[in-house]
């Protein structure tokens, strides 16, 4: 928990609280790297660093999904458009080091 403004706020970091019991066949192979993981990080449990390495990997992925929107706005823009973004961001460029100064 941290404060701000006098308010307290739920950690961005703090685990979550529900938890379901679930049963899975995993390679040798899987199974070495969530123990290594254990160890590396540190965790209680095997389980909390498999729920860690999940939880990586789903940042990851929504991370990816960002930058392919990102990809597939400035892809679809005209030439004009295109041309008109460059200008702004010329002018953010030059405002930005005036600032500076």
């Amino acid at each position: 928990m941290y404060t701000t403004n006098s308010a307290n706020m739920p950690s961005t970091l703090q685990r979550s609280t529900r938890k379901i019991k679930r049963s899975f066949s995993i390679s040798l192979e899987s199974d070495a790297f969530i123990r290594k993981s254990q160890k590396e990080r540190k965790s209680r449990s095997e389980s909390e660093a498999l729920d860690e390495l999940l939880r990586e990997l789903m940042i990851l992925r929504q991370q990816g999904r960002i930058e392919d929107a990102y990809t597939d706005y400035y892809d679809s823009l005209t030439e004009s458009e295109v041309d008109e973004q460059r200008a702004w961001g010329a002018f953010a460029e030059t405002q930005l080091s005036e600032g500076v100064r």
